[in-house]
Parts: structure tokens; C-alpha cells; sequence
């Protein structure tokens, strides 16, 4: 959850106050169980199992935070999962006990899962009520209504191309992995899962690869994170569903991949309604991995770190696309008063597509209409992977498409004095990449880890700089500090057009050996 707490010898962690509501729900989850249970030795079991008994003994009655039906769900799933791990030398009595709460949570699970939100909190309560009716002696009962309800989240959430109402990439995997285990649990006790069930997993399991970087990450977007290491390929795995998506958007994303590289774009419009609420104004934004580098990527998801830092982290400007005159492309709403959640509007509502081969590639074009309604301009992005994975070549366009946008764009130009409407176009770069302004100014040289260098080129009509940014991960303690390359200038007529490229250094070697193994918190305070 991005925080870290102290506790004497002699505490266990529900002690300590939590710094934040997150990081409470992340304890009373108890998916840390599933680490402490990886390590399996003495003391990872007795502190598990202090922190079991512990929780039991302060909220095992049915009050306090972790009485939710989603981390209900979610706390059932570790505890039936890791039961033999956690009774492990322990007293028939304290046994006795655990099996007692297991059901007391799985009636709560039963009389209150449809109070949790559509979308992932439903299919976690759905989850854990699934695996308690399987599981425990005496709650068979519980398991048809579950099993039924779950194929019916499948068939209203799980849209035709695999994805969530939340175009959330990390939420998707996350929903993946619950209906895989709960495919898996009715297979185990001889059951078939519904036809709906089996067939969301089939979608969704196309989608996930796209969706996947060379690195084996997920894109970052729309408050999603890359996931653990190794969970997305575990998970693809386990379900044994090998096809692909055909050519063409996966929950709104389309892919590039060729050699080493991956591309990976925001080409849809953003979610709406409740389902924006972590939703982000990232419309043909895009994020670039080399092998198991990422190079240009968006600022990801501040919430960890505060509602400041959620809210920045949501703008266009953090995100490696365009915004134009101070603006992102879409707007927060004032917060909802009983959810307290801030959906997206003004966004753009319309984002024509065309993905297709070339002489020499992959080309991608899409424009969205998101500056129409302030500045009478649309804009346009063009995105050329070359065969080999070693060139990409773009193309941003702001473009006045009718007379009523012209004369929309007219008056904001007469408002502005007739200096232009300014635009920024940014490409993050990922903090490990070692990035310096080159050839007098005239371009930016990135050296990844791996050796590779890359080279960032522009026409020499704009402006061209190295600015500080910021790399957003839920699992840090702080932003980590990163840089990023900015393209600025001012849209002076009716048709603004910008071109750029990323391109490995011709000394770069086609297969670059990349074999050693990161410390991920190597720069943590």
C-alpha cells in the first residue's frame, strides 16, 4: 500500500494504527498471507498465525473495517486457502475457533455480497463465498447461489472483448485470477463451472496479452499497475486458454509489437459514470518497452500517495500524449457526495481507429475530440512501428476538421492575442533510464540498463526539452523521481503538425543480452 509502519517485538500489526484507509484495507484483505506463506518457515508461520488470531480476537465479531464484501471475500479466499499452513501446531481449541469465524464471515458473505460495487469488489465477495461453500462443512448451501451469480457478474461485466467497464488492465488481471481460481475449486470438487464463467475466462485471457509488455508487465493505465512480478504469465498460464486477440483494440488498447519492442496505446474514449472514478484523461497516450525495459511510460496511479497526487496523477500531463493549452483532455467532476468518487467528464467522446500494415511495419492512427469544444481543434496522433522493432516514427497533428470548429478556433486565437494556443507533448521515461540532451539540443539520448540506447529525434520546429517527472507505483514509499522528454509549442493555424521518432542507436547490437536480476527497491529510503 506504500506505506511502512514500526511495531515493537512485542506488537502485532492491528497495534499499530494504519497510515491510511488503503493501507487498513490491505491488512484486513490478508492478502499479505499469500507472501508470508510463500516464505514458510517457523516465524512467517507464527507471525501469520499471531495476526490471525489477532484479527479474530479484535474484529472477528461482524464490526470494523474488514467487514466489507469484497475484503471478506477477499480475507476468505487466503484463509481457506492457507488453512493447513496457518493451524499448523496449533491447539484444537484455537482450530476450533478459526473454523468458527470462517462460517460466522461466510453468512455475513451470503446475506450482504450484493451490496459490493459491480466490478471487482463483486467478483471478490463472489469468490470467497464460492470457495466457503465448497470448503466448509455444513455451507454446501451457500455454493449454487454463488456459482450462479458469478456466471451473471461475467455476462454484464465482462464485455465481447474481454474487458472491464473500468478499462482498468491490473483490475482485469485481478478479475482473471478470481475466476480462474473459482474455475479451478468447482473443478476440484467435481463440478463444471457455468458456461458464462468459462467463457469470460476465454475472452478475457486474449486480452491479457495484448495487454502484456515484452517485460512481461502489464500497460499502466487508467489507475492500473504493471502487477507483481511473474503474476500475469502465472495466471495466462493456469488458464490454458492459448488464443489471441485478432487485429484490433482489447478493451480499448491497441498493440504494436515487433523484435524486442512492444507499444502499447490508450485508443478509446476514457470510461464514464461511476466507472471513471479512477479512470484517467489518457486518451492515445502511449507506453514503449524494449525487451525488459520499459523506456516510455505515464506517471501511473498517485493514490497511494494522496488525493493531490491522485488527482495529478489522473491529468493528461502525466501521461505521454498531448495536452493543449493548459488543459487535459477530459475533466474531474466535483466529488460525488456519497461515494466520494470524481468521475471524468468532458471527455472525449469520439476515437476513430485504423491500425494496419505497411511497407516497413505497423502503423496506427487515431484522433480524438477532446479540445473541440474549448479550442475548435481535434487531435491526431500517428504511430509507425518498424518491422524489426528497432524504429518508431510519430506524428501529432491538431487539426480545425469544419468551418464551426475553424471559427471556434478563430476566437480562442482572437482571446489569445493572436499568439497560438500552447501545447506540450510528453514522453515519460522510466526512472532506470539514463537520459541526457544530445547533438546540441537538437536530440535526447536514453541508455537503458541492458546497454541499448535510444535516441529521441523532432522535426526542429518546437521546442525540445528534459524535464523532471515522476514515476508513480502503489508499492513505494515516495514518487521516484524520473525524467521526461517535452515538445512544446503554440498552435498558430488551423493545422498544427508535429513530428517526432524513437530509435535504437545504430551501435545497439539486434540481440542485446539482458539476463541479470533488478533489486526492485534498490533506491528505497
Amino acid at each position: 500500500a506504500g506505506s511502512l509502519i514500526e511495531a515493537t517485538p512485542d506488537q502485532i500489526v492491528w497495534d499499530v494504527t494504519a497510515p491510511d484507509q488503503e493501507f487498513a484495507y490491505e491488512l484486513h484483505g490478508f492478502a499479505w498471507l499469500d507472501d508470508l506463506a510463500a516464505v514458510g518457515d517457523i516465524r512467517a508461520r507464527e507471525t501469520a498465525q499471531r495476526w490471525l488470531w489477532g484479527w479474530i480476537n479484535a474484529f472477528g465479531k461482524g464490526r470494523g473495517l474488514g467487514w466489507t464484501p469484497d475484503l471478506t471475500g477477499r480475507r476468505l479466499i487466503r484463509w481457506i486457502n492457507h488453512a493447513l499452513f496457518l493451524l499448523r501446531g496449533t491447539s484444537q481449541d484455537k482450530s476450533d475457533v478459526f473454523y468458527r469465524s470462517l462460517v460466522e464471515q461466510t453468512d455475513f458473505l451470503s446475506r450482504r455480497w450484493h451490496v459490493a460495487a459491480p466490478g471487482l469488489p463483486r467478483f471478490e465477495a463472489l469468490t470467497g463465498l464460492i470457495y466457503a461453500g465448497l470448503s466448509l462443512e455444513g455451507q454446501e448451501a451457500r455454493a449454487d447461489p454463488a456459482i450462479k451469480a458469478l456466471a451473471r457478474e461475467c455476462e454484464s461485466q465482462i464485455d465481447e472483448q474481454g474487458g472491464l467497464p473500468t478499462r482498468n488492465p491490473e483490475e482485469l488481471l485481478q478479475v482473471f485470477t478470481l475466476l480462474t481460481w473459482a474455475a479451478a475449486a468447482l473443478s476440484d470438487a467435481g463440478r463444471g463451472a457455468p458456461k458464462a464463467h468459462m467463457a469470460a475466462i476465454e475472452r478475457i485471457a486474449p486480452t491479457l496479452r495484448t495487454l502484456r509488455h515484452t517485460d512481461g508487465g502489464l500497460a499502466r493505465f487508467h489507475g492500473g499497475g504493471r502487477g507483481a512480478e511473474g503474476w500475469l504469465d502465472h495466471a495466462l498460464s493456469t488458464a490454458k486458454v492459448k488464443t489471441r486477440q485478432p487485429d484490433g483494440l482489447s478493451m480499448g488498447y491497441a498493440r504494436l509489437s515487433a523484435g524486442r519492442t512492444s507499444l502499447i496505446i490508450d485508443a478509446s474514449p476514457p470510461p464514464g459514470g461511476p466507472a471513471s472514478y479512477n479512470a484517467h484523461a489518457s486518451t492515445l497516450a502511449f507506453e514503449l518497452t524494449s525487451g525488459r525495459r520499459p523506456l516510455v511510460v505515464n506517471c501511473g496511479s498517485g493514490a497511494s500517495f494522496g488525493p493531490a497526487w491522485r488527482r495529478a496523477g489522473r491529468a493528461t500531463p502525466s501521461h505521454s500524449g498531448l495536452s493543449l493549452g493548459g488543459f487535459s483532455s477530459a475533466r474531474l467532476a466535483p466529488a460525488d457526495k456519497y461515494t466520494g468518487g470524481e468521475s471524468l467528464i468532458a471527455a472525449p467522446t469520439y476515437v476513430p481507429v485504423e491500425i494496419g500494415a505497411i511497407s516497413d511495419g505497423t502503423r496506427f492512427q487515431g484522433g480524438h475530440n477532446g479540445y473541440v469544444a474549448g479550442f475548435g481543434l481535434t487531435h491526431a496522433r500517428l504511430i509507425e512501428l518498424s518491422h524489426d522493432g528497432r524504429g518508431v516514427a510519430g506524428e501529432d497533428m491538431l487539426l480545425a476538421m469544419d468551418d464551426a470548429d475553424r471559427r471556434r478556433f478563430d476566437r480562442e486565437m482572437d482571446s489569445a492575442k493572436l499568439k497560438g494556443i500552447p501545447f506540450e507533448i510528453r514522453f515519460h521515461l522510466h526512472p532506470d533510464v539514463d537520459a541526457t540532451v544530445d547533438l546540441g539540443g537538437a536530440a535526447i539520448s536514453m541508455a537503458l540498463k541492458s546497454g541499448e540506447i535510444w535516441v529521441f529525434r523532432h522535426d526542429g520546429i518546437h521546442r525540445l526539452s528534459l524535464e523532471p517527472s515522476v514515476y508513480l507505483e502503489r508499492n513505494r514509499l515516495k514518487p521516484r523521481a524520473s525524467l521526461q522528454i517535452l515538445l512544446s509549442g503554440r498552435a498558430m493555424g488551423h493545422a498544427t503538425r508535429v513530428r517526432w521518432s524513437l530509435s535504437k542507436a545504430q551501435e545497439t547490437a539486434i540481440g542485446v543480452r539482458d539476463l541479470s536480476l533488478d533489486d526492485p527497491y534498490d533506491d528505497q529510503d
